[in-house]
């Protein structure tokens, strides 16, 4: 298991269902937060569910990114706020205990497999003398 690593959770706020004026997120922000505490101990890590005004998942609303230092970052789309809630905690507890963040989509939870959008690899830094090895 990690130790503390400040996980994250992001919901677009922006996203409607086609043809309704009807954003998800907020309410999806909201059974989030209430199905992550009462998941309790089940989750190793705490994780920070905040909202943003847009994910650029406009085509597969609601959209969710899943992000934390030196792990990779997923993004998720067509999450629906009632129907996928247990899916997001299990990927949250499953993400929690990866060492890097990274796992194929048979490893993600119910509709996560076929939802992704993208994963995106931890950042990497490179200073001068570890390019020096490189090259």
């Amino acid at each position: 298991m990690n130790t503390h690593q400040d996980h994250k959770i992001t919901v677009c706020t922006s996203c409607r269902h086609k043809g309704t004026q009807c954003r998800p997120g907020f309410e999806l922000i909201e059974n989030l937060r209430a199905a992550l505490k009462v998941a309790g101990d089940a989750i190793p890590e705490d994780f920070a569910v905040s909202g943003v005004a847009c994910m650029a998942g406009c085509d597969r609303p609601c959209t969710v990114a899943y992000h934390c230092s030196q792990k990779a970052t997923y993004l998720f789309g067509d999450i629906d706020p009632n129907e996928d809630i247990d899916d997001l905690v299990a990927f949250a507890e499953h993400y929690s205990e990866m060492q890097d963040g990274w796992c194929s989509s048979v490893d993600r939870p119910g509709k996560l497999r076929t939802s992704t959008l993208a994963r995106v690899p931890s950042a990497m830094i490179a200073t001068q003398s570890s390019m020096a090895r490189a090259s």
